[in-house]
């Protein structure tokens, strides 16, 4: 049981956008209401029956032929590879409108690792992996976390050693997305355990097939996602392969991470915009003890939190953006943007469950895959606990001088 889409009104009051950039932002509006939503019942049953949320090969195709004829590629990639070259803040509020559907697809390439590559690769590692990733070509996946190591990149224990002109690297990764079908993944090792994050973790990019880059399991995730654990047994690489700077790695990785915490925030606001614009229209239509829901000041408080808080949680993002489009450091900022979106994000929808009754808890509607999402946020890309460490960190040093 679907809703018809009507919450565009609620991502579409954007300030300072040119014509050119408001015309891209209605053709993506288009394409989630007219390609995207009508996709929602298949994926919601594929979910129901224990399957994963993913879309098949013959449902994605069309999708991204297109992603080629309309434009809907490349977007924030260099224009010497054919890419748009948009800045943070248009990248960030496409990501917002995306994010109204539950329907599991995104504009070819994923941003995060085209960011990493860009700042680091060579120019031989710009032909072979960037350029075709960024036109949409091929896949790729992130190996960062461990099975002991958590959020801490000093504790990882995946360790290359040089060996000649090649690398041996032995350990494990986990919670990795997308591996099985990467065409080529960026896996962190470090190089100098003693230095940690400062000097001793590098990037090595591992070609899909390689001898001793295994898949160790598949984990199902909430809301019908994937992962998976590997294994990394005797992987040789020859150092054309390393990304960056031998013991660099984590600067890079860090960008990556940055630019994926903002869009975690931007796809916050438009899954909360999603939760509200259903909710608004159910309390209208839902009468309980002679009263709609509409009336009921429980209800009434409910929607007033949910407009003002995504309108700050929008104001946030916006300012991120254009710190990021400025060169500033914005990893306190990314930090307090991915606590405060996915919290704010899940109440929202929490509360819009609470309005639908027992309807807002069937797998017919998207709340479910809404709140798992949300609910998974906040533990990728850091923990709510670590990022609040390091905001407090900066904090005490910014506001506890004397």
């Amino acid at each position: 049981m679907m809703e018809a889409s009507t919450d565009r009104g609620m991502v579409m009051a954007d300030d300072g956008f040119s014509d050119e950039e408001r015309m891209l932002l209605d053709l993506v509006e288009r394409f989630v209401d007219e390609q995207l939503m009508p996709l929602e019942r298949v994926v919601l049953a594929r979910e129901a029956a224990g399957q994963p949320l993913e879309l098949t090969e013959e449902e994605e195709r069309p999708l991204l032929d297109l992603c080629r004829t309309t434009g809907l590629w490349a977007l924030d990639a260099p224009e010497e590879v054919g890419g748009a070259a948009l800045p943070p803040r248009v990248m960030l509020a496409i990501h917002e409108r995306l994010a109204r559907t539950i329907t599991p697809f995104q504009f070819p390439p994923d941003s995060p690792n085209l960011h990493m590559l860009m700042e680091v690769a060579t120019p031989e590692q710009r032909e072979k992996y960037m350029e075709p990733y960024a036109q949409g070509i091929a896949k790729s996946a992130m190996a960062i976390s461990e099975p002991e190591a958590g959020s801490d990149p000093a504790a990882m224990r995946t360790r290359a050693v040089a060996d000649g002109d090649h690398w041996v690297i032995n350990g494990r990764k986990i919670w990795v997305s997308r591996v099985p079908s990467a065409d080529f993944s960026i896996l962190m090792a470090a190089t100098d355990p003693a230095l940690g994050a400062r000097g001793g973790i590098t990037a090595f990019i591992v070609d899909k097939g390689t001898p001793g880059f295994e898949v160790e399991r598949e984990i199902p995730m909430l809301g019908g996602l994937r992962t998976y654990e590997l294994r990394i047994d005797n992987l040789r690489l020859h150092d054309r392969q390393r990304l960056g700077e031998v013991g660099q790695g984590f600067a890079p990785m860090q960008t990556r991470l940055t630019v994926r915490r903002l869009e975690i925030g931007a796809r916050s606001v438009g899954m909360a915009s999603r939760a509200l614009s259903m909710m608004c229209q159910h309390v209208q239509q839902r009468e309980v003890f002679g009263q709609l829901l509409a009336d009921r000041q429980a209800v009434q408080w409910w929607i007033a939190d949910a407009a003002t808080k995504i309108h700050a949680t929008r104001l946030m993002v916006r300012d991120a953006a254009a710190k990021a489009s400025r060169g500033e450091d914005i990893r306190t900022e990314a930090s307090m943007l991915k606590v405060f979106a996915t919290e704010m994000a899940a109440e929202v929808v929490d509360h819009a469950m609470q309005s639908f009754g027992a309807l807002g808890m069937t797998r017919e509607m998207p709340f479910g895959v809404l709140a798992a999402r949300l609910r998974m946020s906040r533990i990728y890309e850091g923990p709510s606990e670590v990022h609040r460490m390091v905001v407090a960190r900066r904090a005490i040093r910014q506001y506890g001088g004397s």
